[in-house]
């Protein structure tokens, strides 16, 4: 791989990036490149972005009798049984 200096980075700036790259935990270095490949359009692309809406009619559709019901059984799911475990 190449290498690449840059030049006349105001002290401020190079805070900065130094900030935020410890912040996401990365490098200064892979932060920089992180940001080169997105402006370029080289960055982790999505596989699989597609997004689909054959659902959204369901979504927000349950009344609060529905809610209950429904949650009710996943609460009685999430039980230990003890003895299956001692």
């Amino acid at each position: 791989m190449k290498s690449i200096t840059v030049r006349g980075i105001d002290p401020s700036v190079a805070d900065m990036l130094k900030n935020e790259a410890a912040r996401e935990g990365k490098s200064v270095n892979q932060f920089i490149k992180d940001i080169i490949d997105a402006k370029l359009g080289l960055g982790n692309q999505k596989k699989h972005s597609a997004t689909y809406h054959d659902l959204d009619h369901l979504f927000g559709k349950w009344d609060k009798e529905e809610f209950e019901k429904i949650q009710g059984k996943i609460n009685r799911e999430r039980v230990i049984d003890e003895e299956l475990w001692s």
